[in-house]
């Protein structure tokens, strides 16, 4: 297993909304970090992306299952995310599975995270979550 994968986790699993600055200990300054939902590109924009991500949600933790280094300099980590938003499931919590691609040298230089964004977002929403739910189970 990788030191640096397994000290990544450690201080981002930290983060909240007063410590943001610790970005700057894990990510390059052309950092480029994808999701599902959004794209950016340098330290400046992921550190505005984090800000707002940290400011809408109630309650944000990451529970990391496993590391994988697949080469020098690249590896995976695998998480749980849980969190609180008021907007969504009437803010109780949800869980969403999902894994990061991770490329570094000294700091991680690339970041890509994989999940599903209507386990995340869209099936807790009013109205679009019950239409969601209803393809899922005619799907089934």
């Amino acid at each position: 297993m990788s030191d640096f994968l397994r000290q990544f986790a450690k201080t981002f699993a930290t983060l909240d909304k007063h410590n943001l600055h610790l970005l700057g200990s894990l990510y390059s300054d052309d950092i480029v970090f994808a999701d599902p939902l959004h794209q950016v590109h340098g330290l400046p924009e992921l550190q505005r992306y984090f800000a707002q991500l940290y400011s809408n949600v109630g309650q944000l933790d990451f529970e990391f299952q496993g590391v994988d280094q697949t080469a020098e300099g690249e590896g995976y980590l695998r998480w749980i995310m849980s969190f609180r938003h008021p907007r969504l499931a009437a803010g109780k919590m949800i869980r969403v599975e999902g894994c990061s691609h991770l490329m570094w040298r000294d700091k991680v230089y690339q970041h890509r995270d994989y999940f599903d964004a209507g386990a995340l977002l869209y099936e807790h929403v009013p109205i679009v979550g019950g239409v969601i739910s209803w393809l899922k189970r005619r799907m089934g």
